[in-house]
């Protein structure tokens, strides 16, 4: 437990650069690491598996002392790719795992065997207590100020939670903008932090330079939950298209999820649907753009390059 972020990773800072779905990438990563900090980028974010073998021996042949780089891979049903990206990033090799959505036990196993460690996504001490007792190497507290899906427990609450009870490190995941944040979450007990809105403001980033924009001009207080994108509660910007559409899921859903043979089904659609307007948000700039981040936008005031944003953070 008294084991940190920096040490389980050999980095500088006690920062993980948060895998976002279409906004991270391997140049992203690259500065990270030069930085002094992790990287990490979901496996979804490349299209075939020989992309995905491509971006870690980029990453591979880039890393630097003091930094390091990981995938995020989701676990579950929903993810028909799961088992060949899992299959290759421990044939490549990374330094960590993120694991979503689903039991990581398969990733574990396979991913200790190629020395790679495995972090895991949760919201509760629940999930905490099962990932630990299958191996995990460190828990990721998604906590209520996290972009994208989020828990429903405040940092503190959560990470103090979790802290006293399970023995294996806790790296908490939302609510960071600035340094002042993370010796906050430190001071609770963390073992470092994920940062991931603050990123998508950066030079590097794959999306939109409105999207991009729009971090920087909206803040905390424009960010709201909507059902409408995975059928999950999600955090993006209440954007005037927003507005129009609302953020609840339609009374169609609301119905279908009821029903227990159909909930699952209902769930994947969703999230298959969700998925697709996301890309075309991230990539395409119009009206009808939904643009998931979160509350630490509040500290973003102009788009910069990755380094300049971990020295920010960091000092």
């Amino acid at each position: 437990m008294t084991r940190k972020l920096t040490e389980l990773l050999q980095i500088t800072y006690p920062v993980i650069q948060a895998p976002m779905f279409l906004v991270s990438n391997t140049k992203m990563v690259i500065e990270a690491m030069k930085g002094g900090i992790a990287g990490c980028i979901p496996a979804l974010n490349y299209r075939t598996l020989d992309e995905l073998r491509a971006a870690i021996k980029e990453l591979k042949e880039a890393k630097v002392e003091g930094g390091s780089f990981g995938f995020n891979l989701i676990v579950n049903k929903s993810n028909v790719k799961y088992k060949g990206q899992l299959e290759v990033l421990c044939e490549e090799g990374c330094d960590f795992i993120i694991t979503s959505l689903g039991s990581p036990e398969e990733t574990i196993k396979q991913a200790h065997k190629a020395g790679i460690k495995v972090f895991c996504d949760v919201v509760d001490l629940k999930f905490a207590k099962k990932v630990e007792h299958l191996g995990a190497d460190a828990i990721i507290a998604v906590n209520n100020q996290a972009g994208g899906h989020r828990g429903d427990t405040s940092p503190e609450e959560l990470i103090k939670h979790l802290v006293a009870n399970c023995s294996i490190p806790v790296i908490s995941a939302g609510g960071v903008g600035c340094k002042a944040d993370i010796d906050r979450m430190l001071s609770y007990g963390a073992a470092g932090v994920s940062v991931g809105s603050p990123f998508i403001a950066s030079v590097e980033a794959n999306v939109t330079n409105e999207y991009k924009q729009a971090c920087v001009e909206y803040g905390a207080d424009d960010i709201v939950v909507t059902e409408r994108i995975s059928g999950t509660p999600c955090t993006v910007i209440n954007t005037p298209y927003v507005q129009k559409i609302g953020t609840k899921a339609t009374w169609i859903e609301d119905l279908l999820n009821k029903n227990k043979k159909l909930k699952k089904w209902v769930k994947m659609i969703r999230f298959s649907i969700g998925m697709k307007a996301t890309e075309k948000a991230a990539t395409k700039a119009t009206y009808k753009t939904v643009w998931v981040a979160g509350p630490s936008i509040e500290h973003t005031s102009k788009i910069l390059p990755t380094k300049a944003i971990v020295e920010r953070l960091v000092s």
